[in-house]
């Protein structure tokens, strides 16, 4: 299984990169000039073969929750509402972690909405695209995720159908592979045997590694491991991954101060400007005084 979980992970920072990717360049008399980009594919079709190559990781992924979710007692009923509901794997692996370890119910739910927090700003970029009663958008919105996100974004503008067409099938996925991770759940004594305890670090090395693009980036991640790891051995389950996210206050920085305006300015450029020697026949003030 740690083999399959490794093909997952170079699976989503694939599909991650090559949303990043801009149009290809070609060589013209001695040139190099861009290419002009071809016209996204649109339709819900579109939306479903794109994202058709990481169902396979998809599934193995909700397998694995399944699996851990029966070792961590949360029941069969409850693990599969999750996955129907929630549909968001680095929270549902967060709540499985911390409740495996004797955490609190109160800490695995911080965990998760922290780790979900990001959808607040996504769902505000993409809002406009859903359409109807409240009902309805509830139900779209429920297949927006990080995959059909990145799928349908249009430099800032989001393809509807293609959204939904990725989102659909990726919730299928998951939750087949939930269901079948329950089902095999009380048949399997350790998961760990099986290499699932690899599901939840490689889940999060696959988000973590695109955002590794600057020192910052970088010192804000390790911060965050240095700080889940001095406080594991001393706090409850939980605690510890609700304390890293002060990491990211690394990112914080003072804005430069700006320069002086108004009167310090012009006298500035007073100082600045060459000095005019007399017009011939004219005299300065002092001068006629005298």
């Amino acid at each position: 299984m740690r083999p399959l979980f490794g093909h997952t992970t170079r699976s989503v920072l694939a599909s991650m990169s090559e949303s990043q990717h801009s149009a290809p360049t070609q060589r013209s008399a001695g040139r190099v000039e861009s290419a002009p980009a071809s016209e996204p594919v649109s339709g819900y079709r579109a939306g479903a073969r794109a994202v058709l190559p990481l169902i396979p990781a998809v599934a193995a992924f909700g397998a694995s929750f399944g699996v851990l979710a029966q070792a961590a007692g949360m029941g069969a009923t409850a693990s599969l509402v999750m996955s129907a509901t929630t549909f968001a794997g680095s929270a549902q692996f967060a709540v499985v972690s911390v409740l495996g370890a004797g955490g609190t119910v109160a800490a695995a739910i911080v965990a998760a909405v922290l780790l979900n927090a990001r959808y607040g700003p996504m769902a505000l970029a993409a809002a406009q695209v859903f359409r109807g009663g409240r009902l309805r958008r509830l139900l779209e919105a429920q297949l927006l995720v990080d995959e059909s996100w990145a799928l349908s974004n249009r430099d800032g503008r989001f393809d509807r159908k293609v959204m939904l067409g990725a989102g659909a099938l990726l919730y299928v996925g998951w939750n087949a592979g939930t269901a079948l991770g329950v089902a095999a759940g009380d048949n399997l004594a350790d998961p760990a045997t099986l290499g699932l305890d690899a599901a939840f670090p490689a889940l999060f090395l696959a988000l973590l590694a695109p955002l590794l693009r600057s020192r910052t980036a970088v010192a804000a991640a390790l911060l965050g491991a240095g700080i889940a790891l001095a406080l594991t051995p001393i706090t409850p389950a939980g605690v510890p991954v609700i304390a890293a996210t002060a990491a990211c206050l690394v990112g914080l920085t003072r804005p430069r101060s700006l320069p002086a305006t108004g009167q310090a300015d012009e006298g500035q450029e007073a100082e600045e400007r060459p000095s005019r020697p007399p017009r011939p026949g004219c005299s300065r003030p002092q001068e006629a005084r005298s």
